[in-house]
């Protein structure tokens, strides 16, 4: 098994690194590759030292049995035919190609088997928030179908890469020196703050983030389901968490629901607000799993349930989802 990494200088990359080490992925060679400004660059992977390889159009993907590629849409674009022309397996983790009817849209613990069917030989890997939302809705899905659902999300400064984790740190340095603390990721200061936009504005009043979870949910689950969302960049390092108000056509009671989630892949239930016990981003990071708490039936809807959830953004929200799917394909026999 031959695997290659584009775009492993930044924070997904790195992440795929220590996801592959972590589950000992069988791989038998890596490939590094990056840009001309990481071209150079040496990382340890399984006690052996990996230079970074430009990315080009030439011939490297010959003999690579799967990519994963976080370099960007504009990236991936531009190099999915250099890197698919052989045979290799593009799992990209860009938004470029997510809505293409000829591209499937993946999360292992939802719809798996889409994965065998990639005329282009390009799997996507789903948006942060839509990934963590539709594992938690796959379940109550199972039970009734969902008709309807309202989410809001808090997103940590992971979403938006290395640097605007490594901003949020430096802000709350500069502002307890006294200093003004400074803005360039984000459009206004992030640290002591909320921002309720992530991505840009579309003409109806929502943003991109916000529309990526209706569309990608309804593509993942083969549904017909209605998702509205509101999006807000929060001050926190890593871990994304959700509020979710989902409609069922039957009514799901409280117990049904927490069983259910307690007896499904990828969920981890902590359920006891009773005792103070949910989940919150400062413990979740660097976890695998998508944690659920906060279950109760909503007050307004008979058939309405309401429930927390929290998971890395960059690890079930991209590297570890991305991971898995090729895991599912190994263990299919239907890569390397």
């Amino acid at each position: 098994m031959k695997v290659a990494i584009v775009g492993v200088s930044g924070a997904v990359g790195q992440e795929f690194l220590r996801v592959l080490d972590e589950r000992n992925f069988p791989l038998d060679e890596l490939v590094l590759f990056g840009s001309s400004r990481s071209a150079g660059r040496v990382y340890t992977f399984g006690g052996k030292e990996y230079t970074v390889k430009e990315l080009k159009h030439n011939d490297d993907f010959k003999g690579i049995d799967v990519a994963f590629v976080s370099a960007g849409g504009g990236t991936s674009v531009e190099f999915a035919e250099t890197i698919t022309k052989y045979g290799t397996v593009m799992i990209d983790n860009s938004s470029a190609f997510r809505m293409d009817n000829d591209v499937p849209l993946v999360v292992p613990e939802v719809n798996p088997e889409d994965a065998l069917d990639r005329p282009r030989n390009i799997i996507a890997n789903p948006n942060c928030t839509t990934i963590q939302m539709v594992v938690a809705l796959k379940v109550i899905e199972k039970i009734s179908h969902i008709k309807r659902v309202h989410v809001s999300t808090y997103q940590a400064a992971s979403g938006a890469g290395a640097s605007a984790m490594a901003e949020l740190i430096k802000q709350y340095e500069e502002i307890l020196k006294g200093e003004e603390p400074t803005v360039e990721k984000f459009a206004y200061q992030l640290a002591y703050n909320l921002i309720p936009q992530v991505d840009v504005f579309t003409e109806n009043g929502y943003t991109k983030e916000e529309l990526k979870m209706y569309n990608e949910t309804r593509k993942i689950m083969h549904s017909d389901i209605e998702v509205s969302a509101t999006c807000v960049r929060v001050p926190v390092m890593r871990a994304h968490s959700e509020v979710t108000w989902v409609e069922t056509e039957r009514p799901v009671s409280v117990e049904e629901a927490r069983q259910a989630f307690a007896e499904a892949e990828g969920i981890v239930l902590q359920g006891n607000p009773e005792q103070k016990d949910y989940p919150m981003p400062l413990f979740v990071a660097d976890k695998d799993p998508v944690y659920v708490g906060r279950i109760r039936k909503d007050i307004s809807n008979p058939n309405g349930l309401t429930f927390w959830t929290v998971s890395d953004q960059i690890k079930k929200g991209a590297a570890l989802n991305a991971v898995q799917i090729a895991e599912y394909l190994i263990k299919v026999g239907n890569i390397g």
